[in-house]
């Protein structure tokens, strides 16, 4: 818990340089078999000893001596930011984005760059071009993605915290199964500014770790208007009653067992809290995939345009992986003259329902719960459908559809075989509602 671990720092018990030669040891001792860090920040101790430097002097930030991990499409000035690709294989950022920029000057320390992904294409984190990501959760099973490396790394305790990217749900979905907390803001709440990105209408940047609170103290610090992002804002939010809280229950279709305990979950906040719920209905919950995957190759396709090998490492058509190329290709082919458009204008009508759709949702409740993925991850050597793959994230594209704020959490396990795998609840509020959906989410956790 990071409020614990900047007490012991403070007080005198534990210093960064010990705090991050800790983590340093721990990621050069089992990230061979979790394969979650691709690249070690050699200047970690160096920057953990001026940290400290600064905390005996009394002008330390708020995060003075935590380590973190970031995934490899967010920009860290002189760190290798590949996005797990054999195109920006040796790549080094020339800059920081803006989320690093908030996070040093709170004096936080990067530990390295997660693996991912490709590209964050994907929802497994097994098409990484450095080799699959584990799940610490469950080694045999995938961790999810595509901020898979990010996820894992806070499972397997190589960091306080961790940043990754959510475009469908790739913060949440790797949490979910490796049982640790992902959060995706609401659309515009963070700066995107250095994002490598997938989607520019879906993606955002967002904290994962190991409590609710831990992931709303690094949301404090990133979230704000950057002038680098025209999108991105400050939202105006009132405080909510905690005492009044209607929860949304939408019908959705998920593994027998995920669903058992997530309603056994919403029974036990209920009547702890004294909350009341309320059936909601979302008409169009089954356009998900088919309108996030029409706009996301389009985008994606529109954003790879510059990796033609002249500027940035290699022509991606001619070094990257199957998933990225039928993501480009299919694109192209959205994009062709012949079409003008079409496609792509009708996933954007469709969001637009989704969009409402949510809004008149949250006129009836305050938050909407359903299960982060519907299904248990799969082992790595099983044999599953592209459909399948893509109906990892049937019910995380959601949030990034309508903009709105989301968070996993985990909230039990499912035995199968031998494997003890996490399953986690997750919690949707309406655009700009971030704080007040933090607040409700710990009574959950």
């Amino acid at each position: 818990m990071i409020i614990e671990k900047l007490k012991q720092i403070k007080e005198g018990k534990l210093s960064a340089e010990a705090n991050i030669k800790s983590f340093l040891e721990k990621i050069k001792k089992d990230n061979p078999k979790i394969n979650s860090v691709l690249h070690i920040n050699e200047n970690a101790i160096e920057q953990a000893k001026l940290v400290d430097k600064k905390i005996k002097q009394g002008k330390a930030g708020k995060l003075a001596g935590l380590g973190f991990i970031v995934k490899s499409n967010i920009n860290v000035l002189g760190l290798i930011c590949n996005c797990a690709s054999k195109t920006l294989e040796n790549y080094k950022a020339s800059y920081n984005a803006t989320v690093i920029d908030k996070l040093l000057k709170e004096d936080a320390i990067i530990l390295g760059m997660a693996n991912m992904d490709e590209f964050a294409c994907g929802s497994s984190g097994e098409s990484s071009a450095f080799g699959v990501c584990k799940n610490p959760a469950a080694l045999d099973r995938i961790p999810g993605g595509s901020s898979s490396g990010s996820a894992a790394s806070v499972a397997a305790a190589f960091c306080d915290f961790s940043l990754g990217s959510d475009t469908g749900g790739s913060i949440r979905n790797p949490a979910s199964h490796c049982g640790v907390v992902g959060f995706k803001p609401s659309y515009g709440a963070v700066s995107r500014y250095g994002l490598i990105d997938l989607s520019m209408s879906l993606d955002q940047i967002g904290p994962l770790a190991i409590s609710v609170e831990d992931c709303e103290i690094v949301f404090n610090i990133i979230k704000g208007k950057d002038e680098r992002d025209s999108v991105s804002r400050d939202f105006d939010e009132n405080k909510k009653d905690l005492k009044k809280i209607i929860i949304g229950i939408p019908k959705i279709g998920a593994n027998k067992d995920i669903l058992e305990l997530i309603n056994k979950k919403v029974e036990e906040v209920l009547k702890k809290q004294g909350w009341k719920k309320q059936n909601v209905e979302l008409k169009y919950i089954d356009l998900g995939i088919q309108t996030y995957y029409p706009i996301n190759y389009v985008e994606f396709f529109s954003g790879t345009r510059k990796f033609d090998g002249r500027k940035y490492g290699k022509k991606i058509e001619d070094s990257c992986g199957e998933e990225v190329l039928r993501r480009i290709l299919g694109g192209g082919e959205i994009c062709k003259a012949e079409h003008a458009g079409k496609y792509y204008r009708r996933a954007l009508k469709a969001k637009e329902i989704i969009k409402k759709e949510f809004e008149n949702a949250f006129k009836k409740c305050d938050i909407i719960v359903m299960p982060t993925v519907p299904r248990i991850p799969h082992r790595f050597n099983e044999k599953i459908s592209l459909e399948d793959m893509y109906n990892y994230d049937t019910l995380t594209v959601l949030a990034n559809i309508a903009e709105i704020p989301g968070i996993s959490i985990p909230c039990g396990i499912i035995k199968e075989g031998k494997d003890e795998v996490p399953v986690s609840i997750q919690l949707l509020a309406k655009v700009g509602d971030d704080s007040n959906l933090l607040e409700i989410a710990k009574k959950f956790e």
